[in-house]
C-alpha cells in the first residue's frame, strides 16, 4: 500500500467548534482546539518553536489520552501506567498542552502543583520553564523520555515495551497481573527517515512486541519543503516487511476512527502496530496549512487570528482555556487512570503479602536501589604475570553481579562472544519472541541498542549494552541521551586500543576515548587489571544518575601483585598512586590507563635501574578524579613534579591537562595499522624502553628549565 499524497485542503465547514468534523461532540472539539490554540500562542510568545504539528495532531493526542491511555495525572510515576512518547519532540507544545489540561501533577515533594502550569506555557522555551524547546525527562513530570533527536523516542519505546514484557514475565502471577502496560509513540516523517527507526522497528517486529504501537503523522512536510524532495518510502509495506500490523486513519480529525485503530492495536497479540494517520500540518492556518512554513517557526499574529477564526475561537484571546475543558480531561483520562491505579495499588498490597521476596525486588527497582549484600558476589583475582584480558575478567564480574541483581539484563550488537557479555548462569535465558530471558540479542544495530537500553532504564531496569569501542561512533546519539537523562545504563566496550592488532585501523579506536571523555555526565572507566575491573564494576553499579562506559582490552593484562602495590580500591577516586619508588620522593610521574598501566610499571623499573625515581599513577576514570578535592588530586599529581608522561594507546588529545606544558604523551596521532600486536607496539612506541626514554627526556628538560 503506497503512501498517498495529501488530499486537497480541508473545507472550512462549520461544526460545534469549527475546524473539526461535525459529528464530534462540542466539548471534545473545544478541548482539541484548546490544545491547538495553546500551542500556537506559546510558540508565538516565544518567537520560536514548531506550531504546525500540534495543530495537526491535537485530535490524535486527545483521542489517545482521553479515550485509551491508562495514565493517572495525579500519579504520573505509577509503575503500570501506559507510556506515551512524543518522538517528534519538536512538537513539544502538543505534549505540554495535554499535560496542563489533563492536570498532571508535579512529582513529590511538590505533588500538589501542576507539572505544567499556565505560567510555564506562557514561558515556553524560556529559562526556568517546565516547557523547554524539546521534552526533557526528569525536568517535567509526565515526560517519559527526552526527545528531539528524531527517531530516538520510538527507539526508546521499544525498550519500554521490552521492559513491560520482562517485568510481566518475572513478577506477574495468576490473579496478580501487575504489569500490563502498553507503550504508545507518536512519530513523524523525520523519525522514520532516521536509520535508528529501521533498526528499532526491525527488532520490535522480530520480537513480536504486541504491547507497542507507533502512530505515524503522515503530513508530507519537512523543514525544506514537501517530503517528496527526499522521501518516497512505501511506509505501510516497509512495516509489513518488518512484521508489524499496519493500519491507516485517513483523517487525523476523525476521533472515532482513531479510537477504532487504537482498539485494534490493543487487540493485536502477535506483533506491534503502526497506525498511519494522514494529517494536515498547520490545520486551519489560512496560508500556511500544508506548507513547510507551518513547521518550524511562529505563524505570526495575523495567521493565528485566521486560524482561530477557522476554529470559531475568539481571535484576540491568548492562552484561553474555556470552561469545561479541564473538567472534560478530568472525567476522561483522569477518572479512568485514577480508578485503574487504585485497583492496581490494592493488587500490589495483596501481592506483597503473598510474594514478599518479589515485592521487595519491585521496591528496589522503583527506588533505584540494589539488593542487600549484592557486592559480596564480587570476585578477587590473584596476582598473575600472564594475566587475563579485561574483557574476560569483566565477563566474570558481570555474571557474578547479575546472579545477585535479577533486573540487570542486556546484550550486545551481535558481539557477545567477543565482548564476553553473555549471562551464563542457570536461568539467565534468552529474550526471544517465544521466551523472556535476560540475554538480549540486539543484532548489528548499535544505535537502536543504545536507545533501547535507555527505554529499559526509564522503566527502572539496569540494562547493559555492548560492542567494540570503535562502534560507539554508531550510537553516540543514544549515549548522549543516556547522559542527558541521567540514566545509569552500563556500556561495555571491548577491543579498546590498537592492541586488537590485525583487524587494522578500521577497528582500532583512536579518538573514541577522548570524545567520550568530552561528553558531560558520563564516567568512562578503563581498568588496568582484573582487580581494577572489579572496582570499576562496583563504582558503576552504585552510580544511579549517569551512564558508565567500560573500555576493556582484547589482549591479556597482567594482574598486579597488590601486596607490592596499592589496592585497586583507589579506582573509586578516579586515579591513585599505584607504585612509588622504594626510597626517596619521585622525580617523574608516569600516568597510564588500561593496558598501558603495566607498560608504565615496566618503564618505572627501567628508570629505577638508571637511578631515576618514578611514580606510577593508574587513572581509570578522569571524571571521578576531577570530582575529588584539590588536596587529593595534588597528592596524586604533586604540582611541584613537572616531569610527567602519560601513556595511552589512543589520541593524545586532552592529556595536556595532566602532563602540563612540559610533559609529554606517548599516544596515537594516526589511525593505526594492521599487524600483530607486538609489531604495532614497537611501531608506535608502546614499549617500556621508549616510555623510559621519553621520561628521561622530560626530566632533563624540566631540570634544565628549573636551572635557567
Amino acid at each position: 500500500m503506497a503512501t498517498p499524497t495529501p488530499s486537497s485542503a480541508p473545507t472550512r465547514s462549520q461544526s460545534p467548534v469549527a475546524g473539526t468534523p461535525s459529528d464530534v461532540p462540542a466539548i471534545d472539539a473545544l478541548a482539541i482546539n484548546t490544545i491547538r490554540t495553546l500551542s500556537m500562542d506559546a510558540v508565538q510568545a516565544a518567537d520560536s518553536g514548531h506550531p504546525g504539528t500540534p495543530m495537526a495532531l491535537a485530535p490524535v493526542a486527545y483521542a489517545l489520552w482521553q479515550r485509551v491511555l491508562r495514565f493517572d495525572p495525579l500519579a504520573p510515576r505509577w509503575p503500570d501506567r501506559d507510556r506515551f512518547v512524543l518522538s517528534n519532540g519538536h512538537a513539544s507544545m502538543l505534549l505540554y498542552s495535554v499535560l496542563h489540561l489533563a492536570g498532571v501533577r508535579q512529582l513529590p515533594p511538590a505533588s500538589d502543583s501542576l507539572a505544567v502550569s499556565m505560567d510555564d506555557i506562557r514561558a515556553f522555551r524560556q529559562l526556568g520553564s517546565k516547557c523547554p524547546g524539546h521534552p526533557e525527562h526528569g525536568h517535567t513530570a509526565g515526560v517519559e523520555t527526552t526527545t528531539g533527536p528524531l527517531g530516538q523516542g520510538i527507539a526508546n519505546s521499544v525498550g519500554m515495551a521490552l521492559a513491560a514484557r520482562w517485568l510481566a514475565s518475572r513478577y506477574n502471577r495468576p490473579g496478580f497481573e501487575l504489569f500490563t502496560f502498553r507503550t504508545w509513540a507518536i512519530c513523524g516523517d523525520g523519525c522514520l527517515m532516521e536509520g535508528i527507526s529501521s533498526e528499532a522497528a526491525s527488532l520490535a517486529g522480530h520480537l513480536k512486541l504486541s504491547n507497542l504501537c507507533w502512530i505515524y503523522d503522515n503530513n508530507h512536510i519537512t523543514i525544506e519543503g514537501r517530503t517528496d524532495l527526499a522521501y518516497s518510502d512505501d511506509v505501510a509495506t516497509r512495516f509489513l516487511g518488518y512484521g508489524w500490523n499496519t493500519l491507516r486513519v485517513g483523517d487525523a480529525n476523525d476521533l472515532d476512527r482513531l479510537e477504532r485503530a487504537f482498539d485494534e492495536a490493543k487487540r493485536t497479540t502477535d506483533r506491534p502496530t503502526l497506525i498511519i494517520v494522514d494529517s494536515h500540518i498547520g490545520w486551519g492556518a489560512p496560508t500556511r496549512q500544508d506548507t513547510s512554513a507551518a513547521h518550524g517557526e511562529p505563524l505570526g499574529e495575523e495567521e493565528i487570528r485566521g486560524a482561530k477564526r477557522f476554529y470559531g475561537w475568539p481571535e484576540d484571546a491568548h492562552f484561553l482555556v474555556p470552561e469545561g475543558v479541564r473538567e472534560r480531561f478530568a472525567d476522561g483520562v483522569g477518572r479512568r487512570g485514577a480508578e485503574a491505579r487504585k485497583v492496581w495499588e490494592s493488587l500490589r498490597a495483596a501481592y506483597a503479602k503473598q510474594f514478599p521476596k518479589e515485592a521487595a525486588e519491585l521496591d528496589a527497582i522503583e527506588s533505584g536501589a540494589l539488593p542487600a549484600g549484592w557486592e559480596s558476589a564480587l570476585p578477587t583475582f590473584p596476582a598473575d604475570a600472564k594475566g587475563v584480558a579485561s574483557r574476560v575478567s569483566s565477563g566474570k564480574v558481570l555474571n557474578a553481579i547479575a546472579e545477585r541483581v535479577p533486573w540487570l539484563l542486556g546484550g550486545a550488537a551481535d558481539l557477545a562472544p567477543s565482548t564476553k557479555t553473555r549471562l551464563e548462569f542457570n536461568g539467565a535465558g534468552n529474550f526471544l519472541p517465544d521466551s523472556i530471558g535476560r540475554n538480549m540479542h540486539f543484532g548489528v544495530r548499535e544505535h537502536a541498542m543504545g536507545a533501547i537500553a535507555n527505554g529499559l532504564a526509564l522503566c527502572g531496569l539496569r540494562p547493559f549494552a555492548s560492542g567494540f569501542l570503535i562502534f560507539t561512533d554508531y550510537m553516540r546519539g543514544s549515549m548522549r541521551l543516556s547522559a542527558l537523562m541521567e540514566l545509569p545504563v552500563l556500556y561495555i566496550f571491548t577491543h579498546d586500543s590498537i592492541g586488537l592488532g590485525e583487524d587494522g585501523p578500521t577497528h582500532q579506536p583512536i579518538e573514541q576515548l577522548a570524545s567520550l571523555r568530552a561528553m558531560p555526565g558520563v564516567q568512562l572507566l578503563r581498568p588496568a587489571d582484573a582487580n581494577e575491573v572489579v572496582a570499576c564494576w562496583h563504582i558503576a553499579m552504585e552510580t544511579r544518575h549517569e551512564p558508565s562506559i567500560f573500555a576493556l582490552s582484547r589482549q591479556n593484562l597482567p594482574t598486579f601483585d597488590r601486596t607490592k602495590m596499592a589496592s585497586a580500591d583507589g579506582c573509586a577516586r578516579g586515579a591513585y598512586v599505584l607504585l612509588d619508588p622504594p626510597e626517596g620522593a619521585p622525580e617523574v610521574i608516569l600516568i597510564g590507563t588500561g593496558s598501558e598501566v603495566s607498560l608504565c610499571v615496566a618503564a618505572a623499573e627501567l628508570l629505577g635501574r638508571s637511578g631515576v625515581r618514578s611514580r606510577v599513577v593508574s587513572m581509570p576514570c578522569w571524571q571521578l578524579f576531577e570530582r575529588q578535592e584539590r588536596s587529593y588530586r595534588d597528592s596524586v599529581l604533586p604540582p611541584a613534579i613537572r616531569a610527567r608522561v602519560a601513556v595511552e594507546q589512543a589520541s593524545v588529545f586532552g592529556w595536556e591537562r595532566y602532563v602540563g606544558l612540559e610533559g609529554e604523551v606517548v599516544g596515537m596521532t594516526t589511525f593505526g595499522a594492521s599487524a600483530p600486536i607486538k609489531q604495532l607496539q614497537k611501531k608506535f612506541g608502546f614499549e617500556p624502553e621508549h616510555v623510559a626514554e621519553v621520561a628521561q627526556r622530560v626530566l632533563k628538560a624540566t631540570r634544565s628549565g628549573a636551572a635557567r
